[in-house]
């Protein structure tokens, strides 16, 4: 299709790029234009020797355009544990609750629980999700049949999925679909035998390609690494050459100054979870150090079993919020900084280059954000309203890959809300007979 959203408030994301009035058009899954729309020679230029016919005109009645969200870490099918498992701390209630619930999930069962993700995903202007789940194919299928970009990681471990799983999926998903692509990854250190993350070092250096998994989330955690090897988790994992390519830790919540540094040596991406962390009592990942020290930082909801929502507003907050409480500094982690991190930071940890920005060529992964609403007024400081003071009711639109999903509260996905909790519901009924 191609679609023009003018009369905008327009929020690249580009680096010194200043808000501005404008426009933007569509074209396919791609920008086509970005500017005021008032400059012809910059218009002549994005249209070379044609016009273009519209099949879709929107005035945005100024409200703002900017890149969508990019929800840098999840576990989408754990929409079934939402409000199961609460009030414990972290261990038990992975080994006490969520495992054995998992444990009789099926494919067809995280493929419906995926689709409700994806409808809470579209409205909070999540357009891309890093997920991490048990079936990657049912998972890919998910997010195909309702148009949703997905980038997902590997989660081998002792108990479940495989080497040769991993690298099957690489090599498949990859190939599968636009929206579509896999990362290497693994659960976490303490979930896998060494001989299993030797085997995941080998995969990438094969591949020459960044690892991803989740990384000293706790105390305990850590503490059991030093036992066992005498090293943090990224220490151990970073002597095995895991992230010789590149990668990143999920949560990174108890750091160490050297493990920091290592992070910073490899170019490595911290992608923290505060509501999450905050939930299960695991801590306040030190993002003012990690900024010091240029690590990136991205940020992600967890899973809905653990945060419970997938909101990314809420967590933009609790990003700056607790690294202020933590550094006992109001100055620390600025609103700028964490909007940089929801977009631009969690795009390029997924490794979707072309969705950072908005910019011509790029992927058309735009929401528009609802201004006229008490929440956003006066119109101050925009980016600063949408860290501050935002919240889902203000996402208007959620377009992705040139595709409006959800739109003025209206769900544009292949499948019907209430079919999808219907289902949802039923397979929760089975799995707590079965237990």
């Amino acid at each position: 299709m191609n679609i023009r959203l003018y009369n905008a408030r327009i929020l690249t994301m580009e680096e010194g790029r200043e808000l501005f009035e404008g426009e933007i058009w569509v074209q396919g899954e791609r920008i086509l234009y970005v500017g005021d729309g008032k400059n012809q020679q910059e218009i002549d230029a994005s249209l070379p020797g044609k016009s273009i016919k519209w099949d879709k005109e929107t005035d945005c009645g100024k409200n703002l355009l900017m890149p969508g969200f990019k929800n840098a870490h999840t576990h989408s099918g754990m929409t079934l544990l939402r409000s199961y498992a609460d009030d414990l701390p972290l261990h038990e209630w992975l080994n006490g609750q969520i495992f054995p619930v998992e444990a009789k999930m099926t494919a067809e069962d995280i493929y419906v629980l995926s689709k409700l993700a994806i409808l809470e995903y579209l409205t909070s202007g999540i357009t891309a999700v890093f997920d991490m789940y048990l079936t990657p194919e049912s998972i890919g299928d998910a997010f195909g049949h309702m148009g949703m970009r997905l980038v997902q990681v590997g989660a081998v471990n002792n108990f479940s999925q495989s080497l040769e799983l991993v690298e099957e999926m690489y090599q498949k998903l990859n190939r599968k679909s636009p929206l579509q692509s896999y990362i290497l990854g693994f659960h976490a250190e303490y979930t896998c035998s060494q001989a299993l993350l030797e085997g995941v070092a080998a995969l990438a250096h094969k591949y020459k390609a960044p690892v991803f998994t989740h990384l000293a989330e706790t105390q305990r955690e850590v503490a059991g690494c030093r036992e066992r090897y005498g090293m943090t988790p990224l220490a151990f994992l970073n002597a095995l050459g895991i992230f010789d390519y590149g990668g990143g830790g999920y949560h990174c919540v108890h750091m160490t100054p050297e493990d920091i540094r290592i992070m910073g040596e490899k170019g490595l991406y911290a992608v923290t979870n505060p509501g999450s962390n905050a939930k299960l009592a695991s801590g306040i990942a030190p993002i003012n150090d990690f900024l010091k020290a240029k690590v990136p930082v991205a940020i992600g909801t967890d899973g809905p079993a653990s945060n419970n929502c997938l909101d990314m507003f809420r967590e933009m907050f609790l990003v700056t919020g607790l690294a202020k409480l933590r550094e006992k500094d109001a100055a620390a982690v600025a609103a700028t900084e964490v909007l940089k991190m929801a977009t631009v930071n969690g795009s390029l940890a997924m490794g979707l280059k072309d969705g950072d920005v908005l910019a011509a060529g790029k992927l058309a992964d735009i929401i528009m954000i609802d201004l006229h609403q008490p929440n956003m007024q006066p119109l101050n400081n925009i980016p600063k309203n949408l860290v501050y003071s935002g919240s889902k009711q203000n996402v208007a639109m959620t377009m992705v890959g040139g595709q409006i999903l959800y739109e003025k509260g209206e769900f544009l996905t292949a499948d019907r809300p209430e079919e999808i909790y219907e289902k949802a519901g039923k397979i929760m009924e089975r799995i707590k007979g079965q237990l």
